[in-house]
């Protein structure tokens, strides 16, 4: 007997997984998750005078850590922790609606306005090259969620794991003699979302890399694992047009949609943060439809290949149909001496080379007459 309750623990698991809402909950409802690990909290403070680093231990410590400087940045390292994500959401005056959509981390990119802070979701792929993770071929593409809400004088991003693309932000904020302290949270926020953005360029690269080289060899020495290779890499770059499309139409909005959170100057540089995404979808249309074409590519190819195979295999055939012909004549045994008319050549002295001699003729013959068409030999004439 079935379990009847099957489809009912898939569907509750899926939700532990993945933190669904149940039905009817209320808005901003958030789902425990009594195995998460707790997240790493890092804060960094800073302004035109200086700047501070402290990583976190608990989330009740996270209101504290101005110290004096103009701006604050919190990063927390997983959401899979509710408690630790409404601490951090009271202490900066977070929407419920936001924090709902910062534990459900499968959201889509798309930015949402609030009255006290900006919430922008953006995503970037996990495991990508600049990870120094190496060689991503055959390897599933996977994007991981980063929320950053944006205040009048404080940036909180929530990731759901550790590693990430902002360590150049970091560098840019450590070095003294940069201008960047000086810009305020709105500029910090554009420099995470470029971030978030300029980390697909490699990863595209790496992609585009092995179109070429899939390409080069569907054509030279098609084989059948190169099906495989193909839906893979359509897959990959699937995942990563499902990221970088609507990251195009919320970076649109930014700056298409006046925010006081969004200085007009800040704006200036979300432009040409839409303008990389532009660029990303060029390139992954463009090599998905490279992709898509290596299929008939491979096609073709191996069509051909078993075209020339079945050709040598006809002219092969061809040859031999005379030559069996003459020899299944002289192997009918007819005897000479009943009648003048049964095979008189078996009497011949020179019947045997004569006959030897006739049917190297008649192949030799039929050689030149398929090279005459163009059927064998590159420089064959039609």
């Amino acid at each position: 007997m079935k379990d009847q309750n099957r489809p009912t623990r898939r569907l509750q698991a899926l939700r532990r997984r993945r933190r669904l809402t149940p039905p009817g909950a209320p808005p901003g409802t958030l789902i425990e998750n009594p195995d998460a690990p707790h997240p790493k909290i890092q804060c960094i403070a800073f302004g035109p005078g200086g700047l501070t680093e402290t990583d976190v231990a608990s989330a009740d410590d996270v209101p504290a850590l101005a110290d004096g400087q103009t701006v604050r940045w919190i990063n927390v390292d997983g959401v899979s922790d509710t408690g630790t994500v409404q601490k951090i959401g009271r202490a900066f005056g977070l929407h419920p609606l936001a924090l709902e959509d910062i534990v459900d981390a499968h959201q889509r990119p798309k930015v949402d306005i609030y009255e006290e802070h900006l919430l922008i979701i953006a995503r970037m792929p996990v495991g990508h090259p600049v990870d120094g993770n190496g060689d991503t071929a055959g390897a599933k593409l996977e994007t991981e969620q980063v929320a950053i809400c944006l205040g009048r004088d404080f940036v909180v991003t929530f990731q759901e794991q550790p590693g990430d693309a902002f360590d150049p932000v970091r560098r840019r904020l450590r070095a003294a003699d940069g201008q960047f302290r000086a810009r305020g949270a709105d500029y910090l926020a554009y420099a995470l979302i470029d971030a978030a953005t300029d980390v697909f360029f490699p990863l595209l690269e790496v992609y585009g890399e092995q179109v070429e080289d899939l390409e080069n060899q569907v054509v030279e020495q098609p084989e059948i694992s190169q099906i495989g290779r193909i839906h893979d890499l359509k897959r990959n770059l699937l995942t990563a047009r499902r990221a970088v499309w609507p990251q195009r139409e919320m970076l649109n909005a930014l700056v298409r949609d006046e925010s006081p959170f969004f200085r007009a100057q800040t704006r200036v540089y979300l432009r040409d943060c839409y303008d990389h995404t532009i660029q990303l979808i060029d390139m992954i249309e463009t090599y998905r439809e490279i992709a898509s074409g290596l299929i008939d590519i491979h096609l073709s190819s191996v069509s051909n290949r078993m075209n020339e195979v079945m050709k040598v295999l006809t002219i092969i055939s061809t040859i031999f149909i005379p030559l069996s012909f003459i020899v299944g004549v002289y192997g009918m045994n007819f005897d000479p001496e009943v009648s003048p008319w049964n095979m008189p050549e078996l009497g011949w002295r020179y019947g045997y080379p004569a006959v030897l001699l006739f049917m190297m003729t008649i192949a030799g013959g039929l050689v030149w007459s398929f090279w005459r068409r163009g059927w064998i030999g590159k420089d064959g004439r039609r």
